[in-house]
């Protein structure tokens, strides 16, 4: 009976010692290449482009203004832990960034917007785009419709970065100081 326990002991240490060995080198490798993220179709961004939205006066605001230089397109709302965040930051990046337009598209009430703003100032334009903003998004890339998720685009229109959730100040500052150069 001990030789039997022994040998199954053995048996499962040798076995335990080659999944580990094939665990740990297959960690070692390379992970697969990222697949890209669907591109957006260019009438979902021209149709993003050619919206007029109210400002948190009501007035009505063309993103067709801007047209001709980079743009940080930033969707929001303010029931959005990191979009709330986030805000600052994007905010000071603007102060910095020159000729590039930031443009925030609430996902929210122009009320509950212009309370946000009283305690967190903010700099850029911001816009009231509601829930409908939902099917914009997902057009642009994010079949979620998560939340925050910010464009940002080259002075032609296009798309130079789309970032799904909180930005990374530092990643940010780079790409946008780019293209203020």
């Amino acid at each position: 009976m001990n030789r039997r326990l022994f040998v199954c002991a053995g048996a499962v240490a040798v076995a335990a010692a080659a999944g580990g060995f094939i665990y740990t080198r297959s960690a070692r490798q390379a992970p697969p290449p990222a697949v890209p993220p669907p591109a957006v179709p260019p009438d979902a961004l021209a149709s993003l482009l050619a919206l007029s939205l109210p400002d948190l006066d009501g007035k009505p605001q063309a993103l067709s203004q801007w047209r001709g230089q980079p743009m940080v397109i930033n969707f929001w709302a303010t029931w959005c832990a990191p979009c709330v965040k986030e805000m600052p930051e994007l905010d000071e990046l603007q102060k910095k960034a020159g000729k590039v337009k930031f443009v925030g598209i609430g996902v929210d009430t122009a009320d509950n917007m212009r309370r946000f703003v009283a305690k967190v100032p903010v700099s850029y334009p911001l816009l009231v785009m509601g829930a409908g903003a939902v099917d914009m998004l997902r057009g642009l890339g994010n079949p979620a419709g998560g939340l925050p998720f910010t464009l940002v685009l080259n002075a032609d229109g296009s798309i130079k970065q789309k970032i799904l959730g909180q930005i990374d100040p530092a990643v940010l500052e780079k790409t946008v100081m780019g293209l203020a150069a």
